[in-house]
């Protein structure tokens, strides 16, 4: 069993927001990302995959293949747009970088698997270079 690692960046901005409680119960728990104008952050975007090598090629997957389901099925969805209001999982749901994580494996688990002849492995999304959430489907 191989792991490759393929990584990507957008910018996207967000904030938090738990519609179920009044506002000052969104600002004390959130402070500064309650702010409904939204923040924005430069993610760093770790796909991994895992699988046996192909003996001809002696690839996992074809990384120009990998990158290009990475730009059609999460880029394409998350950058330069404003999480809660462009991105339809994210509409009840706040766009934590856990929250993040867990919906780009929704978005690439399947495509991955299906055409890809590898396994989804990890998905880590750094919020900051200090921060990151990393997800590895369901336990």
């Amino acid at each position: 069993m191989v792991f490759l690692t393929r990584r990507a960046t957008f910018s996207a901005s967000h904030y938090y927001w738990n519609e179920a409680w009044p506002a000052e119960e969104n600002e004390r728990v959130f402070g500064r990302c309650a702010n409904r104008n939204g923040h924005g952050h430069n993610y760093t975007l770790e796909v991994t995959v895992a699988g046996e090598l192909d003996p001809v090629t002696g690839f996992v997957v074809d990384l120009k293949w990998l990158k290009g389901v990475m730009e059609q099925e999460v880029l394409a969805a998350y950058d330069h747009k404003h999480l809660n209001l462009d991105v339809p999982e994210f509409k009840h749901v706040i766009p934590t970088t856990e929250n993040i994580a867990i919906a780009t494996w929704k978005r690439l688990e399947p495509v991955v698997t299906v055409a890809g002849g590898a396994r989804l492995s990890r998905i880590r999304v750094y919020e900051t270079p200090e921060i990151f959430a990393e997800y590895r489907g369901e336990a």
